[in-house]
């Protein structure tokens, strides 16, 4: 099953892939033939799995707080977080490099109460201000177990689109899709100090599913 955020861009990308291989038949030189046919494939293959939204069961006790993405677990620090809250937090930093499912997914359920667009530069994800001066935007859950939950898609030097679906005001559903970042990103959670985190830097996860957090 592909993201509705890809739909376009799977169809516009068959069209034209389509149209490489069949230019590319016509061509008598055997093997730029098949290089071009082959290379046309590659692409398409590429964005399919880039735009790939696989269901996942996100059932989970209501103490436990799961990835909103795909990735890698690049930080975990004492942080001070100054756009809302402004108080200290533990963040967990994930990357997500192009390979990855690319969804953004609500890592506990509430009430939305904060959501913000931030534009900005396009610094690789995993540089240090690329939290503070990227592209990004700013999501604030209310969560009866965690209480105000934070987190950020953040832009990363690929990166050209962020799409966020939460609006304050709405209920959040964990596990359910939040948003989408297109080609390579970072997402930030910032939680309260007395959290449990259970997971370890470096390690892989996957939204929805694996757990992040436990009070």
């Amino acid at each position: 099953m592909f993201h509705k955020e890809g739909h376009k861009i799977i169809i516009v990308a068959f069209i034209l892939c389509a149209a490489v291989a069949l230019f590319a038949n016509k061509i008598e030189v055997v093997w730029l033939k098949y290089l071009l046919q082959m290379a046309a494939l590659v692409i398409l293959v590429l964005i399919l799995q880039f735009f790939r939204n696989p269901k996942r069961n996100s059932k989970h006790a209501e103490n436990q707080m799961v990835s909103p993405v795909d990735g890698k677990v690049v930080v975990i620090e004492e942080v001070f977080e100054s756009e809302y809250l402004n108080e200290k937090r533990l963040q967990v930093s994930i990357f997500m490099s192009p390979i990855n499912v690319h969804v953004t997914r609500y890592p506990v359920g509430g009430n939305i109460i904060y959501s913000k667009y931030h534009p900005g530069k396009y610094l690789v994800a995993w540089h240090p201000k690329s939290s503070e001066e990227n592209e990004r935007t700013t999501v604030v859950i209310e969560n009866e177990t965690f209480g105000k939950v934070l987190y950020r898609q953040i832009a990363g030097a690929l990166a050209r689109r962020i799409v966020n679906y939460a609006k304050k005001g709405e209920k959040a559903l964990q596990g359910e899709d939040g948003g989408f970042i297109k080609f390579g990103s970072r997402v930030d959670l910032l939680l309260p100090l007395d959290t449990e985190i259970k997971v370890t830097l470096n390690q892989k996860v996957k939204g929805g599913i694996d757990v992040i957090a436990e009070k």
